[in-house]
């Protein structure tokens, strides 16, 4: 059965099943869940993944990410995972609103 986080439902592993339903105080809930307290930098990750989303009606490859917090913030390659440290797919695509990944590369 699936759960629902405030207005929004989600499958059995806590995904958004419709990503278009998707708020900041749906993220902040699921950020929540998963034990993360967001900062700028975890908002500004998940902002770009929404425009991303908005764009190509998918979730972006990882690499896409890192690129967008080196540019912004100086950020390495390990910060994506010290943000999300149960992982990009795990964590940051379920925060942000993205369907769950049938297959994926953090690329």
């Amino acid at each position: 059965m699936a759960a629902e986080s405030l207005t929004a439902k989600t499958d059995e592993e806590g995904y958004l099943i419709e990503p278009n339903e998707w708020t900041e105080e749906i993220a902040a809930e699921l950020a929540h869940q998963e034990h993360i307290e967001l900062t700028d930098m975890h908002w500004g990750a998940i902002r770009f993944m929404r425009d991303y989303y908005a764009d190509h009606q998918i979730a972006p490859d990882a690499r896409f990410v890192i690129r967008f917090l080196s540019a912004e913030h100086g950020a390495d390659r390990n910060t994506l995972f010290q943000l999300f440290p149960y992982g990009y797919v795990k964590q940051a695509c379920k925060i942000a609103g993205m369907k769950r990944p049938r297959a994926w590369s953090t690329g």
